[in-house]
């Protein structure tokens, strides 16, 4: 035998005590493995991070969380509901109510939803069927959310001068009172 080859080693052959170590070894790593992923489940779960030993307000969390939160702690559910009915007003009433009636306000005292009518035959059209979306109202935002629907008609500036103005009327063209 030449110097210049190496020898192979041989690896000993594990038995006994030897092999269960290397099993444990084994089986320790894969439990490590599984837990991490656990772990990162359950904070993508609860919302990421946490900044100590347990949760509390400092918390990173999910931008919608950290709005109905602060929502909540500022008691501005109502408010947030109703704007959501006015963003959704063509859904809640329908197409053709909805291109000639428009929510204004809400005033939360008095529970009494303010909608502006572009002419006087649409404003009676909606105060006919005030009840029925009252009633579709308190069902999508609680019982007693909304308590009147105040109806208004067409605005316009006031004519002043002229003729052919009667007294005590109030403006033009439209006969709405």
């Amino acid at each position: 035998m030449s110097t210049d080859e190496p020898t192979p080693k041989k690896t000993p052959e594990l038995s006994g005590v030897d092999l269960a170590r290397v099993a444990l070894r084994a089986a320790k790593e894969q439990a490590r493995a599984r837990g991490e992923a656990a772990q990162q489940k359950r904070q993508a779960r609860s919302g990421g991070l946490r900044s100590g030993a347990r949760g509390d307000r400092r918390d990173p969390m999910p931008l919608g969380a950290a709005i109905n939160r602060l929502i909540t702690e500022r008691g501005w559910e109502t408010p947030a509901a109703v704007g959501g009915v006015m963003g959704r007003w063509p859904q809640i009433v329908g197409e053709d109510l909805a291109r000639h009636c428009v929510p204004q306000t809400y005033d939360e005292d008095e529970r009494v939803l303010v909608v502006r009518c572009d002419s006087t035959a649409w404003a009676t059209q909606l105060r006919l069927l005030a009840p029925q979306l009252v009633a579709r109202l308190n069902e999508d935002l609680g019982h007693g959310t909304v308590r009147l629907i105040k109806v208004q008609g067409p605005g316009g500036s006031a004519r002043r001068f002229g003729p052919l103005r009667a007294p005590g009327s109030s403006g033009p063209g439209d006969t709405y009172g």
